[in-house]
């Protein structure tokens, strides 16, 4: 695709900066450096200029490097100007450059989406770009470069093409059944494939919550009795006084949460009111709020005050937790109380810092356990998930509907295949357009 006109925008951070990007993309970008620099610079190679409106006067200096099409991340001329980090500065280069005809401001994601219909990207890698620009930690990191480098699409057109491989021999077997090039066990052979597949996608969407985890992080929700030291330890956590913590029962009333960075990994902790019977109208939302959270939770930390030990209660099935003792600072040599006959997982005291590191490291061990390795080749996004289904669906059908005849069968093959481009933006997805990049940044 060819664009018309070119594009815009500021590319690099939250302004004032020592150095600011301008990026320009489209047929007019060597029309402007000529104009803006003074004249043509190679190719790939920055250099320094003096930048100057269209009538002489001196607007900054600094670098300008042409990227030239199709081999840049547009496919189109790219243009960058490196200018002196100042909003006035900024703001004077974007009147001018946009002040060219042919020429305006970028939308947010445009430059990513011109890359996609250049094709030098496709949707998974554009999605992936996105999650890179987003990464607050260092699995996130190497998740979204890991899928921007194509292996997650790679996965998902090596099944596409296994699907057209063996649509065409079941359809070569009904056109030339009477031909001798065509082996009449090939179908057995196809079917055979198709079943191994839909055992791979299935194995494949199971990863989708260690994606989801990776990505928005390891939920980890406080619970306990009041005065049991939730907000004590919310704020050791946080390392900072986030939360109110008195004495009084009741003072946490809704929820509050603050992520944590844990060995690369993001997690987010949240704190609860605490659980107890017959309270206040208010704490009583409060305490509704805390039980919803923890049956979405990824792992719970019941905690009890040691010292006058308070059960927190039911807790929601299936959901992992740890038992934690607090407050052991007061005990001062009393034996250590247990919940409910359970001995505590970890013991705690937020006043000396006894037990947080160990504590810590558990959570850090079971959000681990629960991503597995980053390296593995997961779903990134719900879409992904929804049409992995949908192409399994129509597996199932294909390889269970031997009464329906071979040409329906066959049918069955293309429309999962069809899925399966559909993910990587092979076929029909201009309907997700302004979904997928609305989701950048003006600059990408």
């Amino acid at each position: 695709m060819i664009s018309g006109d070119s594009i815009v925008a500021l590319s690099s951070g939250r302004l004032p900066a020592g150095v600011a990007v301008i990026r320009i993309s489209g047929p007019h970008s060597r029309f402007v450096i000529e104009t803006v620099a003074g004249s043509m610079v190679e190719n790939r190679v920055a250099t320094y200029r003096k930048f100057r409106t269209p009538d002489g006067s001196v607007l900054d200096s600094g670098l300008v490097v042409l990227f030239a099409g199709p081999n840049s991340f547009t496919g189109e001329d790219i243009a960058e100007f490196h200018v002196h980090g100042g909003r006035a500065v900024v703001a004077k280069m974007l009147e001018t450059l946009a002040g060219f005809d042919g020429v305006r401001h970028a939308e947010p994601g445009e430059f990513t989406r011109r890359a996609f219909l250049n094709g030098k990207v496709d949707l998974v890698e554009t999605e992936a770009l996105a999650d890179l620009v987003n990464a607050e930690t260092e699995a996130q990191r190497r998740f979204a470069v890991q899928n921007a480098e194509g292996v997650q699409s790679e996965l998902y057109l090596g099944w596409r093409r296994r699907l057209i491989h063996a649509r065409a021999m079941i359809e070569a077997e009904i056109d030339f059944a009477d031909e001798d090039d065509v082996p009449g066990s090939v179908a057995e052979m196809v079917w055979s494939d198709v079943w191994a597949m839909i055992d791979e996608i299935e194995r494949h969407v199971r990863g989708f919550r260690a994606a989801e985890i990776i990505r928005d992080g390891f939920e980890v929700v406080i619970l306990g009795a009041p005065n049991a030291g939730k907000s004590s330890l919310f704020n050791a956590l946080a390392r900072r006084e986030a939360a109110i913590v008195t004495e009084e029962p009741g003072t946490t009333r809704d929820l509050l949460e603050v992520v944590l960075d844990l060995e690369g990994m993001r997690i987010r902790v949240t704190d609860t009111a605490g659980l107890r019977e017959k309270p206040g109208r208010i704490e009583a939302i409060g305490i509704e709020r805390a039980r919803s959270k923890a049956g979405t939770a990824d792992l719970l930390l019941v905690l009890e005050d040691m010292a006058e030990p308070i059960a927190a209660g039911a807790l929601p099935a299936g959901v992992p937790s740890l038992r934690v003792g607090t407050k052991v600072d007061l005990l001062q040599g009393k034996p250590r109380a247990s919940l409910l006959g359970t001995p505590y997982d970890a013991v705690i005291s937020t006043r000396d810092g006894t037990g947080l590191a160990e504590l810590l490291a558990e959570i850090g061990h079971r959000a681990a356990a629960q991503i597995g390795q980053v390296g593995d080749i997961l779903p990134s996004r719900l879409r992904h998930v929804e049409l992995l289904n949908e192409t399994k669906r129509f597996l199932l059908a294909a390889v269970t509907g031997n009464e329906r005849g071979q040409e329906l069968r066959a049918e069955e093959l293309r429309l999962a295949a069809d899925r399966l481009g559909r993910i990587v933006g092979a076929v029909n997805v201009e309907d997700m357009f302004d979904v997928i990049f609305a989701q950048f940044c003006i600059g990408k």
